[in-house]
């Protein structure tokens, strides 16, 4: 594995003049690294040009765009292109240093771009019009890149990041929406997941499903699954099991014997308080009441 630690040295290893010593965009022309995989230390952002085999090793299917893909990588991360190599054939490369950001607004609300937490497979795949929006983000970035280092060179290309990753945001919630049928097939499994972990007694030791859980369960990353089902749901992983979970302990209050302390003690609750304090919040009635009113 090669470990490219600066901007700088990523710039000497990729053939790239070194404009800024936290900034650069790289020109991806057939790059050769002679290693099995690459770890930046730094933020990095492939915009794919070219793709082999349908693009495969990007998650890219016949329900998405095909014109270009990008891959966001937080520092650290180890990144493998595909078998045939380690970085893409055709594309670009915008590395930026994390201090760049330092007394920028950009530093404080990165992680609100939870891409950079996605997996390869959960790449950005863009039409012609969504690549000549990011190509022109790209281009003002190099613009600014030449032009002298001054006061005010980390704040405007920190925007241009920053306008960059806003249309990537909104990119990403129309990939989405093209992968409708796609998401509704995972919230499928999903219900088939936490059915199951219900029916498992594990809520009695009180150990609720995780995302990382349901994620892994599912063959997603943490973080795409959370954005998926809030998109698809308007609701967090607590939400959506809360909710799922009271319906079950409706039915179960509906069986002969089946006390809420019973239900709450089965379902994982603290307590029987806890429990009737929820299911009156939400349904509007206390739990004995409820199995009253139904038998």
């Amino acid at each position: 594995m090669l470990d490219i630690k600066t901007v700088y040295d990523c710039n000497c290893r990729l053939g790239c003049k070194t404009l800024h010593p936290q900034v650069s965009i790289i020109n991806l022309e057939n790059p050769d690294l002679g290693q099995d995989a690459v770890k930046f230390e730094f933020y990095a952002i492939l915009l794919i040009e070219k793709c082999d085999d349908g693009c495969c090793c990007c998650g890219r299917k016949y329900y998405d765009y095909s014109n270009a893909t990008m891959v966001f990588l937080n520092p650290g991360e180890i990144f493998k292109m595909s078998e045939a190599g380690v970085l893409p054939d055709k594309g670009w490369l915008l590395a930026f240093h994390p201090d760049l950001l330092y007394r920028t607004s950009l530093r404080n609300h990165i992680q609100n771009y939870t891409f950079f937490s996605y997996r390869k497979e959960e790449a950005l795949h863009l039409s012609q019009r969504e690549t000549a929006t990011i190509t022109c983000c790209l281009e003002n970035i190099e613009e600014e890149l030449q032009h002298a280092i001054d006061a005010h060179t980390a704040t405007i290309l920190s925007r241009h990041i920053e306008l960059m990753l806003d249309y990537c945001t909104r990119f990403y919630e129309r990939q989405f929406i093209t992968r409708e049928d796609k998401n509704k097939n995972v919230l499928k499994k999903l219900d088939t997941l936490l059915d199951a972990y219900i029916d498992s007694d594990r809520l009695r030791s009180a150990i609720l499903p995780s995302p990382e859980y349901c994620a892994s369960e599912l063959g997603l990353s943490a973080s795409y699954f959370n954005d998926l089902l809030k998109f698809e749901t308007g609701k967090t992983l607590d939400e959506y099991f809360q909710l799922k979970r009271l319906d079950v302990a409706k039915k179960m209050l509906l069986n002969a014997g089946s006390t809420p302390t019973y239900v709450a003690r089965q379902l994982g609750y603290p307590n029987v308080q806890y429990f009737s304090r929820l299911f009156k919040a939400i349904t509007g009635t206390a739990p004995n009441e409820y199995r009253l009113s139904r038998n």
